[in-house]
């Protein structure tokens, strides 16, 4: 087995390589010189990169001990280029953890001139591959060579005597490169893992979010617009149940917070409405109880939330806003109200619970009642409630669609759509 085959044995925890991956060609292809070497410091392997900045074959390094073909400068008294990356690798021996070395001059035999060493500076990171046991069972030796920026560096003071050695300032400057370098590679994983955190948070919402009931489709319609960004996205809830066949609850809420945890802050607050307003049937009551439930969550403080609840036998709708933006009621004649008479602070604000206050408006039959998140009328350098006058110029002037129309219209009013905006966006819509 080669060792490229035990590193990716070592990988997996299998001891055999993944299937349908060349991971010699991966090794080979990788644009920054790899040099592989065993814990014995013999090297068993090295890519096409490192065996162009060192000019040596890979005949020349396989089965030999790395020392012994870059040793150090005889000439230079003041040389430490084997002293240190020999600690390194015995840092990473030891602890099983990657080690980053600073910028190191480490001149190097110039290949087919015996005895003739080239100045040569470079900045070593040396990486361990794991055995299945735990140990380490290969040095996986990374090198970005730098000589260039040195010399460009020492150019600045032609008046230096030949072969000085790095200011501070100038080993930090090569120093700065390569590790951008490393940042990169950084940012790029993190990217990836905030990725896979978005997949994963956005399962979750899914999962914990209802669907329209079927007795409701016709008469109402819900859209959940994840944020573009892979790290703002499930903070926002919704809920559309029947209480009875006369009584309908409406909620939206939205959590500070981004990813999963607040996608799991989410979920218990929305459980915990839901449970609360079927008991009470009273929207104030139901923020009343969330609020104190809230305190005991972390992540939960400056929640916001709006609870309604639609009664059709009086053709009312009560409400209750804890910090919310304001539902908003369209008469079938173009009437529009914001319902804002019955607004406090988001929830876990207050050092003491108190109660939260309620209000109740009357609608005519064929009225639509719109919630949503601020995702959907907030802009950046934009008043609020220029964004709150455009929802609802947009909702009147499509009123007579039915909602799942209605929905679609007023998201392409607002330049809204899926990962379109900076934050997540619920929009629900009944017509009652």
């Amino acid at each position: 087995m080669s060792p490229l085959e035990v590193t990716a044995g070592a990988r997996t925890g299998t001891g055999v390589p993944e299937p349908g991956i060349d991971y010699t060609a991966v090794f080979q292809a990788v644009p920054s010189p790899m040099l592989v070497m065993t814990p014995d410091l013999v090297m068993v392997d090295a890519n096409e990169a490192y065996l162009r900045i060192s000019g040596r074959s890979r005949e020349d390094l396989v089965g030999r001990n790395v020392f012994e073909v870059f040793p150090d400068n005889p000439a230079d008294l003041e040389a430490s280029g084997t002293r240190n990356l020999r600690a390194s690798l015995e840092r990473v021996l030891a602890t099983g953890l990657r080690d980053s070395m600073a910028l190191q001059k480490y001149d190097v035999e110039a290949p087919g001139r015996p005895g003739e060493f080239e100045e040569r500076y470079w900045s070593p990171v040396n990486a361990p591959v794991i055995g299945p046991d735990g140990r380490v069972v290969l040095i996986v030796h990374r090198v970005e060579e730098v000589t260039a920026l040195v010399r460009q560096l020492k150019a600045h003071h032609p008046w230096e005597r030949p072969g000085r050695a790095l200011t501070h300032e100038e080993q930090m400057a090569a120093d700065l490169l390569t590790r951008a370098e490393e940042l990169q590679e950084v940012n790029q994983q993190l990217r990836e893992a905030h990725a896979r955190e978005r997949r994963v948070a956005l399962s979750l919402q899914q999962a914990m979010l209802p669907s329209i009931p079927e007795a409701r489709s016709t008469t109402a319609a819900v859209r959940y617009l994840p944020a573009a960004s892979a790290l703002n996205v499930c903070g926002d809830w919704y809920d559309l149940h029947d209480l009875t066949p006369e009584l309908t609850a409406v909620a939206v809420g939205d959590v500070v917070g981004h990813g999963l945890e607040a996608a799991g802050v989410m979920g218990q607050l929305h459980a915990a409405l839901s449970a609360a307003v079927r008991a009470t049937r009273d929207p104030a009551r139901a923020l009343e109880t969330l609020d104190q439930y809230a305190a005991t969550i972390d992540g939960a403080l400056a929640t916001t939330a709006v609870q309604t609840l639609v009664d059709r036998t009086r053709l009312t709708v009560r409400y209750s806003s804890a910090g919310h933006p304001p539902p908003v009621l369209v008469h079938p004649d173009g009437t529009a109200v914001t319902l804002d008479a019955a607004t406090d602070p988001p929830l876990g604000s207050r050092p003491e619970p108190a109660a939260r206050p309620g209000a109740v408006t009357a609608y005519r039959p064929g009225s639509v009642l719109t919630l949503y998140t601020d995702g959907l009328i907030e802009r950046r350098g934009e008043d609020i409630d220029t964004g709150l006058r455009r929802l609802v110029e947009s909702l009147v002037r499509h009123r007579s669609l039915a909602p799942e129309h209605l929905v679609d219209a007023v998201l392409a009013d607002l330049g809204e759509g899926e990962g379109a905006g900076g934050d997540d966006t619920a929009l629900v819509v009944v017509r009652l």
